[in-house]
């Protein structure tokens, strides 16, 4: 088994790095980007049982801030679509005052927007107002994980809240997905990888 872990992590360009890595990949893979942590620390604890706990806290860690990047990300986003609102209606205004025509370009937030609110699909919008950050019990999951920790940070939902929700989803997460990966038998693996294996052996 360590054999098969040690190739599986020099796949993953992590021979060797120990938790840093660990914590570099949970937090890239809690961002926009399309990367799974889960392998990577599956790989780390399989080698070193005893650090089970140390590596869940470590990739927890970097996933929730992975997460709250995305909140921010959203929360900046919200500011600066409405300053721009409010310097084309200062335009729009300014143009009038000089005896000019005003002419109103409407921002992606629908008509009669001037409160700010966002540009999104209005279902999802509401969606996060109605439940708050409890909703991001589910921000772990694939796909829609990240984009409702920015659509919480639109909706400048606490960013106190929204962290403790990010980081129990997240937590609990990677605890059951680890001690599930660790019960399956190594055959399984070996099994799965070793077509893949060869394919990038060669």
């Amino acid at each position: 088994m360590e054999s098969f872990i040690t190739w599986l992590l020099g796949v993953l360009a992590l021979p060797g790095v120990g938790l840093p890595a660990i914590f570099l990949v949970s937090f890239l893979s809690a961002t926009l980007l399309p990367m799974g942590s889960e392998p990577a620390l599956f790989g780390y604890v399989a080698l070193n049982p005893h650090m089970f706990w140390p590596a869940i806290v470590v990739a927890s860690v970097g996933n929730t801030l992975g997460g709250m990047l995305d909140w921010w990300m959203g929360f900046a986003a919200r500011r600066a679509y409405v300053r721009l609102k409010a310097r084309r209606r200062a335009h729009a205004r300014a143009a009038l005052a000089n005896g000019g025509v005003a002419v109103t370009v409407d921002l992606p937030g629908g008509k009669g927007d001037t409160d700010g609110k966002a540009p999104m699909n209005e279902r999802y919008r509401r969606w996060m107002k109605r439940f708050g950050p409890p909703l991001l019990l589910l921000s772990w999951l694939p796909v829609v994980g990240d984009p409702l920790c920015t659509l919480a940070g639109w909706l400048r939902l606490s960013w106190r809240a929204c962290l403790v929700y990010i980081a129990i989803g997240k937590t609990l997460r990677y605890i059951a997905i680890t001690y599930l990966m660790l019960r399956v038998p190594e055959s399984f693996w070996q099994g799965v990888f070793a077509p893949l294996k060869h394919l990038l052996v060669g």
